[in-house]
């Protein structure tokens, strides 16, 4: 399994001959090294609606015949615009020929705006738990702090987390190292943090303040060291 980090929460996994993307916000976002018309993905996987995370799904899918997995009102949403979906809900799992998916909850909002100022509601947050080649990945998707977060982490050993340290609309980097004492991952890597100024963080901060895992701090292209 290869996984890699492309800026804002944007992940790259590539397992058992299938690439997936996880929320490729490419488009607006300067500190990507993506293009959107070089990526070709199997499968992207959604978190929420929000711009930011839903990105350039539709584009891509849609010239790559990409099965996209979101949070049902979501996955619905998308898939009245002609994308090949498959609608879930949090504490949902399904197995696929990628891999397992399940939906974990998050605390956040959903929404996405469209070009005329429309706030569409698509449903709930969630974070992703994947699973595969006999690692569990974790992306927590926008999320503050919760304690359920343990039992995430009770009933699925977690290899790699991505969490978000941006503050303002997320976890911040103090409540991002508690979240890692919650989750006992055996790697962290964080996310969502200086793409825009209201989420400008010091990821070596971050890297301070968490005990009991390893931090890895990725620039947009790097690989996670397994």
């Amino acid at each position: 399994m290869q996984i890699s980090y492309h800026g804002h929460s944007v992940v790259k996994i590539i397992t058992n001959d299938k690439t997936i993307l996880i929320d490729p916000f490419i488009r607006g976002n300067d500190v990507t090294d993506l293009q959107v018309e070089e990526q070709k993905p199997d499968v992207i996987l959604l978190t929420h609606g929000h711009n930011d995370h839903v990105g350039d799904t539709v584009e891509i899918a849609k010239a790559n015949g990409t099965l996209v997995v979101a949070p049902n009102e979501l996955a619905n949403y998308l898939g009245w615009q002609g994308v090949n979906i498959h609608p879930m809900h949090i504490g949902g799992a399904k197995e696929f020929d990628f891999g397992k998916v399940k939906f974990t909850q998050a605390f956040h909002g959903s929404s996405f705006v469209t070009e005329q100022n429309e706030i569409i509601y698509t449903g709930m947050p969630g974070g992703i738990l994947f699973m595969a080649e006999g690692l569990t990945i974790y992306h927590a998707g926008d999320t503050a702090l919760f304690g359920d977060m343990k039992l995430i982490g009770e009933r699925h050993p977690i290899d790699v987390a991505f969490l978000p340290i941006g503050d303002n609309f997320t976890m911040g980097p103090e409540d991002a190292a508690y979240a890692v004492s919650l989750l006992k991952p055996k790697i962290v890597v964080p996310i969502h943090y200086n793409t825009f100024p209201p989420i400008q963080q010091d990821p070596q901060k971050f890297a301070q303040l968490v005990e009991g895992a390893e931090v890895q701090i990725l620039q947009a292209g790097q690989f996670v060291k397994l």
